[in-house]
This record gives C-alpha cells, sequence and structure tokens, in this order.
C-alpha cells in the first residue's frame, strides 16, 4: 500500500512517514503544494494526507485540482490540519476529502490508523 504525504512541517511528516512505513506502507513525500500532482500522477497512491496550508500552492488547491482530475478523483484524500473550525471541516469533505483531522487534537497513531481504515474501504 501506498501513501502520498502532503506536509510541509518537516517534525510532523518525519513522524508520519516513520509510523507508515513501520505498518509496511510505502511512502512519497510532498513538501509543498505543486509536487502533489505530479508525485500522484507518477507514484499511483493508494491514500494521500494532504496539509491545508503549505507553500507554493495550498492544499485547497490541491484538492479542488485532485478532484478534477480523472486519473486522480478517485483517490481518497485525508485532510491534516491546524483549522478546525467547522466550516473549513465541512468544505473540505464537501471538496471530496474523506476525512479531516485537526493536527494538535489528534495523536499520530490515531490517524495512522484512521488512514489504514480508508485505505482498506476504498479497495
Amino acid at each position: 500500500m501506498k501513501v502520498l504525504i502532503a506536509e510541509d512541517e518537516e517534525i510532523l511528516y518525519k513522524v508520519l512517514q516513520e509510523k507508515f512505513e513501520k505498518e509496511k506502507f510505502e511512502t512519497k513525500l510532498a513538501t509543498d503544494g505543486s509536487m502533489v500532482l505530479p508525485l500522484a500522477k507518477s507514484f499511483h497512491p493508494d491514500i494521500i494526507t494532504l496539509d491545508l496550508m503549505m507553500p507554493k500552492k495550498t492544499g485547497w488547491e490541491v484538492l479542488a485540482e485532485l478532484k478534477a482530475d480523472p486519473e486522480l478523483k478517485t483517490i481518497p484524500v485525508v485532510v491534516l490540519s491546524n483549522f478546525g473550525q467547522d466550516d473549513e471541516i465541512k468544505k473540505a469533505l464537501t471538496m471530496g476529502a474523506v476525512d479531516y483531522f485537526v493536527k494538535a487534537q489528534h495523536p499520530i497513531n490515531e490517524v495512522v490508523d484512521k488512514v489504514k481504515q480508508h485505505m482498506l474501504v476504498s479497495k
């Protein structure tokens, strides 16, 4: 199983990458929004974790582009963000994200477990 981690916060992406790889997932990392679509097309991930505040292109732009691309639109996207307002969560889910986690409110293990569940459901 393959996970594309779109995250610019070094500490968080290293922890996520380590946890996923410990669970035997292959990972690729996009540290800015402009890297996500090309990596998704070449890596063919089973799921994408997406931060909303990233350099060069926001997660909002990336999510819209992913869901508009016929080749990529079926890849489940789990948003990991510092934004915790209900309208932000609703907007991401309406745009096609399968789940939304506020970084400060969810331990990494919970996020990894939930991502694994979404991957199993989408198969």
